[in-house]
């Protein structure tokens, strides 16, 4: 994939949309430290090039819900590219399932799942079961409690701090 060429004005605008969500032009460029229409074309540029995929807000779901949070790994017993199609085919459909991330090494995928309770959590399992999945095998933690979840840090991924 081709990647887009970005600055340091561009990284300021980013973290400032990753931070503060929808801004105003005004508001984007008071925060980047640029004048208004050129800090507009900058980010009409960013958003056409893909760079921003949305808007979300960060819900304290722990205020509102009772929910369990599992972590699991999985590992299937075909390596084709239809197995893995097929696998990711039915992951997108489970709600429930809120990260999935292909991994290389000993297991196949990594899931996040948030389900009300234990007995969804198992019902999603269940599915994931299902014969034509190909599931090897699994591994489930359950979530004690959340220490770190936050946005990445643009400006420190832009750096080379080995140089």
């Amino acid at each position: 994939m081709k990647k887009t060429v970005i600055d340091a004005a561009d990284i300021r605008i980013l973290c400032a949309l990753q931070q503060h969500g929808p801004l105003s032009k005004m508001k984007l460029s008071e925060l980047v430290n640029l004048s208004p229409t050129p800090c507009w074309v900058r980010f009409n540029r960013l958003r056409q090039a893909g760079l921003i995929r949305g808007y979300h807000a960060d819900i304290a779901l722990d205020h509102i819900a009772n929910a369990s949070k599992v972590v699991v790994t999985v590992s299937l017993k075909a390596h084709q590219k239809a197995a893995f199609e097929r696998f990711e085919r039915y992951i997108n459909q489970v709600d429930e399932i809120i990260e999935c991330i292909a991994t290389g090494g000993g297991m196949d995928y990594v899931l996040k799942v948030v389900a009300p309770s234990l007995d969804a959590f198992q019902q999603v399992i269940e599915g994931l079961l299902a014969p034509e999945l190909g599931v090897e095998r699994y591994m489930t933690y359950i979530t004690t409690r959340e220490v770190k979840s936050t946005q990445l840090n643009l400006a420190c991924l832009m750096t080379d701090k080995s140089r």
